[in-house]
């Protein structure tokens, strides 16, 4: 399965982002209230400056305390961010972050952001592909 495929599952434009300078008490209630692990900093919605996932802010907290809430974003975020395009699949993604240690990717397609996935969105996927793959199976000794 290819990335492409996961994105026409999700929302049309549901790319989260907050703009640099946006404060990291701010993303903290922005993840909450979305209920989502991670956002992009962007200044116009399209190219990234960098990304700042839940944990990135609970290291900050346990290592300087509350202090590093009223810090702007981009003290905290990641600016070598890895990405996948919508043409990559789920297993060359799947080893991305496994390797990377992250669980949060945005798609770009050249310099522009088209999406963004998490690992639950690709495990999801890759679940059903196994499922599709085991029916098949299934059908081909039974003979259907």
């Amino acid at each position: 399965m290819h990335v492409a495929q996961i994105l026409k599952t999700k929302p049309v434009g549901e790319v989260i982002t907050v703009t640099p300078g946006t404060s990291v008490a701010e993303v903290a209630h922005v993840l909450s209230m979305r209920r989502i692990g991670a956002v992009v900093v962007s200044s116009d919605g399209k190219h990234m400056a960098g990304i700042v996932s839940e944990r990135d802010i609970v290291r900050e907290l346990g290592k300087r305390g509350p202090s590093c809430l009223a810090d702007p974003v981009d003290k905290l975020m990641t600016t070598k961010v890895i990405s996948c395009a919508a043409t990559d699949t789920t297993h060359d993604v799947l080893q991305k972050m496994t390797d990377g240690r992250f669980r949060h990717m945005p798609v770009l397609e050249g310099d522009e952001m088209v999406g963004f996935i998490s690992i639950g969105d690709v495990v999801k996927s890759r679940l059903m592909e196994l499922a599709a793959e085991k029916d098949a199976l299934e059908g081909m000794i039974k003979g259907f």
